[in-house]
């Protein structure tokens, strides 16, 4: 079996870390097999959202494989394009969404964060649980916390390092929706069909401005708005959304 497996529904893309028995734990196959995937549909016109969950029920992940780790594979791990599980340290141009189908812990937790939004199962669990093995949190949480949570909170989760359950997650904004464990895959393709039906263009220039926002002052993240503007709006699909929406039909997207 894939250490990743993949599946293409519409547009789009569904990843899933296929380790149950090591809690989807990430080894230097699954580092290699996220990394080429998501590498290869950055340049995948055909699609627009990818999905990222995994097999099982109990574990989302549980982070960096330890035992792969001590054997001498913490370089394959952490050293593939896009940094640890292919994806904390890397600019992806469009929407992902993590369907957290259980405990999301240390890296596992990292690799949520990474992703742009989540939907999580009743049950899931978030945690940086690092400092209590005298580590921390190495592959994007002290960064992405503050960005996403109050201040206390991040701070509490990386300094008690212990987990929080989904409810609280939701309460907080970490996640944008919790289900049911049976709804999971079926409520994340339902948020993932409302974006891909948006112009593929919009969207991505849309993720491209807010995060690109996040990090410079206002002057700057203004000129990244105009910048945006002068690739969207004379766009065939801005044209098309407009003749569309005055014709009442759905548009036809042409990514351009």
């Amino acid at each position: 079996m894939p250490a990743v497996e993949r599946e293409r529904r519409g547009h789009v893309e569904i990843l899933t870390i296929n380790r149950p028995e090591a809690r989807n734990a990430i080894d230097a196959e699954v580092s290699r097999a996220m990394s080429s995937a998501l590498d290869e549909l950055a340049e995948d016109d055909d699609c627009s959202v990818v999905v990222l969950t995994g097999s099982g029920e109990k574990a989302f992940s549980a982070g960096m494989d330890l035992k792969a780790f001590a054997s001498g594979e913490g370089g394959s791990i952490m050293g593939t394009s896009g940094g640890f599980a292919g994806i904390v340290h890397r600019n992806f141009p469009k929407p992902i969404i993590a369907a957290v189908n259980g405990a999301a812990l240390a890296g596992g937790c990292e690799i949520v964060l990474a992703c742009d939004l989540a939907v999580a199962s009743e049950h899931a669990t978030f945690g940086i649980p690092e400092a209590k093995r005298g580590l921390i949190a190495g592959a994007g949480a002290l960064i992405r916390l503050p960005n996403r949570l109050p201040l206390a909170i991040a701070l509490e989760l990386a300094l008690t390092g212990e987990p929080i359950d989904a409810g609280r997650a939701h309460t907080l904004g970490l996640v944008n929706r919790v289900v049911p464990a049976n709804r999971l895959l079926e409520e994340t393709l339902a948020l993932a069909a409302l974006i891909s039906d948006n112009a593929p263009l919009a969207v991505r220039w849309s993720k491209r401005v807010m995060l690109g926002a996040l990090s410079v002052p206002e002057e700057e993240a203004w000129k990244l708005n105009t910048e945006a503007m002068g690739a969207v709006f004379p766009s065939a699909d801005a044209m098309e959304g407009s003749v569309a929406f005055a014709q009442k039909r759905k548009p036809s997207w042409q990514g351009r």
